[in-house]
């Protein structure tokens, strides 16, 4: 989808981020970009080195915003052909669309990052909990189909213009890392950019030591397609290492602009943030893994996709039930979920906290319970879960490398 909207260096100065009071430096071509300062998160996704690069003289990030789409194929072939790496900030409903095209982008290596769900900006920027909403709706999505979940986060249209200070704040609180660009290559300016147009955006002829390339390849961006191996063999010729970005860049960031300085939108309670933000960032972060086995299965739950909470585990009641084999759908208006584990039919309700669980041969039974909505997922204690479904502890244990629940 077109990036109109969005602030390029030549219309909207952005400035490197400086201690308060400070002198900003003045807008040249090194100082489009806001670098963040902020203490960066040692994860790195599976597909990349868990040691951090070596330093290189100049840099160049490839970035693709919108896809997956029919023309990310042709990006992957061409990325292949001249064995460079490049980041793909994706759509979850495309991604949802083409997941094949997602596992493709993953197994050759690339980053996958998070461009929303919908693009649409009149939602995503009214108040942060709907950008929020669709950033962890996309990350399911993601997780879903690689297994994976991804800290890095583009703004559709980029950031200038529609985050203020609180978007930038809690997303990195909540453990994700936002990129912006420092040279765009004008190919959503408008319909049908033609190659040699894109070329000469994204070919300067002093680009910088470290250049973050906006691209797209969504629908309708053939002459991208076409115009990349010549982007390609300009910045090798210019002795550019290409790379992907991993939480461990230091994010390039536009400066809010004054209109959001001043910007009267609604911001999140403290209890909202601290009910959905504070916690995420564990997901991201160093931590236990929790082991659940279960009729004769195992599940692993990362640090953050489950909470520890007076002295019991709570869980997330989709995650933990289709790693063990269920299959669950889901009623999002009326907040309730149907899960289906072998002979055995489980209804869950947050509306009234209940569970009814229908067994063949065995009268229906029903359970009342401590249910929590967040974060689009229904919550619940491991034990309640368990045991209602027929599978009764009998071990917990705990050590400085994972914690583990094991049931009948």
């Amino acid at each position: 989808m077109p990036e109109a909207a969005a602030q390029s260096p030549e219309d909207a100065a952005a400035v490197f981020k400086v201690p308060a009071g400070a002198v900003k430096p003045a807008a040249s071509a090194a100082s489009f970009a806001r670098i963040s300062s902020s203490k960066q998160s040692s994860v790195t996704p599976a597909s990349q080195s868990q040691s951090k690069p070596k330093e290189a003289s100049k840099v160049i990030y490839l970035t693709f915003d919108d896809g997956p789409s029919k023309w990310t194929d042709d990006v992957l072939a061409i990325l292949k052909k001249v064995d460079v790496p490049a980041t793909f900030f994706v759509l979850g409903e495309q991604a949802k669309r083409f997941p094949e095209i997602i596992n493709r982008i993953n197994e050759a290596g690339h980053a996958i990052g998070n461009h929303t769900y919908n693009h649409k900006y009149d939602e995503l920027y009214a108040s942060f909990g709907v950008f929020w909403s669709q950033i962890k709706e996309t990350e399911e999505v993601l997780r879903n189909i690689t297994g994976k979940r991804t800290p890095l986060v583009r703004a559709p249209g980029g950031t200038y213009g529609h985050f203020d200070t609180a978007y930038f704040q809690l997303l990195e609180q909540g453990g994700y890392k936002v990129f912006d660009w420092n040279l765009d290559s004008g190919d959503s300016k408008r319909k049908g950019v033609p190659a040699s147009e894109i070329i000469k955006n994204a070919t300067p002829a002093k680009p910088g030591d470290s250049v973050t390339l906006l691209m797209h390849d969504s629908a309708g961006h053939e002459e991208t397609v076409k115009a990349l191996p010549q982007i390609i063999d300009y910045y090798k010729s210019l002795g550019y290492e290409f790379r992907t970005i991993t939480p461990e860049v230091q994010p390039v960031q536009f400066a809010v602009s004054p209109k959001m300085k001043n910007s009267k939108r609604p911001q999140p309670s403290s209890v909202w943030v601290q009910a959905h933000i504070v916690p995420n960032a564990a997901l991201f972060g160093p931590g236990e893994p929790l082991y659940v086995e279960a009729g004769g299965l195992e599940t692993k739950l990362a640090a953050g996709e489950y909470e520890l909470r007076d002295g019991q585990f709570r869980v997330p009641l989709r995650a933990v039930m289709e790693r063990l084999g269920a299959e669950v759908s889901w009623n999002g208006l009326e907040k309730s979920a149907v899960a289906t584990w072998g002979d055995t039919r489980i209804i869950v309700s947050s509306a009234d906290d209940t569970i009814v669980v229908e067994t063949p041969g065995e009268s229906k039974k029903r359970y009342t319970v401590s249910l929590e909505w967040r974060n689009g997922l229904l919550w619940l204690p491991l034990r309640t879960l368990l045991e209602v479904t027929g599978h009764d502890i009998m071990s917990v244990t705990a050590n400085t490398e994972e914690r583990r629940v094991r049931a009948s």
